[in-house]
């Protein structure tokens, strides 16, 4: 005899395709999970003595700059340097050949010497005939002669000695010695040419590089805070060079007496010692000036300050863990610490950290605690 199903069961599978599907649109419906907050880095916004600075892009300046020529004419004999050599003060470079200046000075020597002798012999008349002339053995006009006769001689005796004088000097000069400390550039005249004395070409260029300016141009409006500063003690200026990670260390030397009416630019120029001789002629720096010191300024690191459409602005942090999108004006930003002008207050939180998943209002998750 065949056994019926029970009825319960019959009624449970007919349901439970109806009951799958309610749960799969229960499933359908019901909202994702949140996503956990954004974790993020704070740091606090202190208050702290600040330099006020000033940047400009400078030109380096030697302080002296001498153009090698020769004195006399002559061919050039000898180089005692060659291109690119530091030289001190009095070091010979040059030697023109000293012959031709040589025999020259004999020369004069000897007419020096024959006009001493011309000379010795006119004082000699005029002592052998003086008492005679007293005497009215001779005539007043011949006995003036030969005062006159004297006179000249001993005019020729210092002709002859300025020109003995000129001739020595003639043969110095055809030893070139350097006329001050510095590096030299290429050689641009080589031994075996013939050189004019004072020619339009230098033998050689001179720099003096250590020490050395660096010229630049501030805004006009900065000329106040650059005199005062300048009142009291000599502004603090250093000079960036790129490849080199420490700035170099200078003061400043000298403000020019009037602002550029064209550009509205006040000229400066600072010293710098270069004993390393990293600053060149020429080169192109960029420099910064210690005009003064702000004592409270609010800053926060660089990396907290975010650019939008609207301006500057970092997300702060509030006690209920979420974050405001806070505007800020920065009045400039020093060795990567932003000075906040407005818009943040000392010991207010802000992310430096997790700025790219953070939104206005939103939770965040701090990694770490403020400084």
């Amino acid at each position: 005899m065949r056994m019926r199903p029970a009825p319960t069961f019959h009624r449970f599978a007919r349901l439970a395709p109806l009951l799958a599907a309610v749960l799969a649109a229960c499933s359908r419906n019901a909202a994702p999970p949140a996503p956990p907050p954004p974790p993020v880095t704070l740091t606090a916004a202190v208050t702290r003595s600040v330099p006020v600075l000033a940047t400009a892009v400078g030109t380096v300046e030697a302080i002296n700059s001498v153009a090698v020529k020769s004195l006399v004419d002559g061919q050039l004999e000898r180089a005692f340097v060659k291109d690119g050599d530091d030289v001190a003060a009095g070091q010979a470079l040059f030697r023109i050949d000293p012959r031709p200046s040589a025999a020259a000075l004999r020369e004069a020597e000897a007419t020096l010497a024959k006009d001493r002798a011309a000379l010795v012999q006119a004082r000699s008349q005029v002592q052998r005939y003086a008492p005679v002339a007293a005497k009215h053995y001779i005539s007043a006009d011949q006995m003036e002669q030969y005062r006159t006769n004297l006179e000249a001689a001993a005019a020729n005796v210092k002709v002859s000695e300025a020109n003995v004088a000129a001739a020595k000097l003639a043969v110095g000069y055809t030893d070139i010695r350097a006329p001050i400390a510095g590096r030299i550039g290429r050689l641009l005249v080589q031994p075996g040419n013939l050189v004019k004395a004072n020619d339009t070409g230098a033998l050689v260029v001179i720099n003096q590089i250590e020490p050395v300016y660096v010229s630049f141009a501030l805004p006009g409006t900065l000329l106040g805070r650059v005199l005062a500063g300048q009142r009291e003690a000599p502004l603090a200026a250093s000079a960036a060079i790129e490849g080199i990670a420490k700035p170099l260390q200078g003061t400043v030397a000298f403000v020019d007496n009037a602002v550029d009416t064209a550009t509205g630019t006040i000229r400066v120029r600072a010293q710098f010692a270069n004993t390393d001789h990293l600053l060149w002629p020429g080169q192109i720096v960029s420099v910064t000036l210690v005009l003064g010191t702000d004592a409270h300024a609010v800053v926060v690191p660089d990396r907290a300050v975010q650019n939008g459409p609207d301006g500057r602005y970092v997300f702060v942090v509030k006690d209920d863990g979420r974050a405001e999108q806070r505007p800020v004006q920065i009045a400039r930003v020093v060795e990567g610490e932003a000075v906040v002008a407005k818009g943040l207050a000392e010991g207010e939180r802000v992310v430096v950290d997790g700025q790219s998943r953070v939104e206005n209002g939103s939770a965040v998750k701090v990694t770490d605690a403020p400084r």
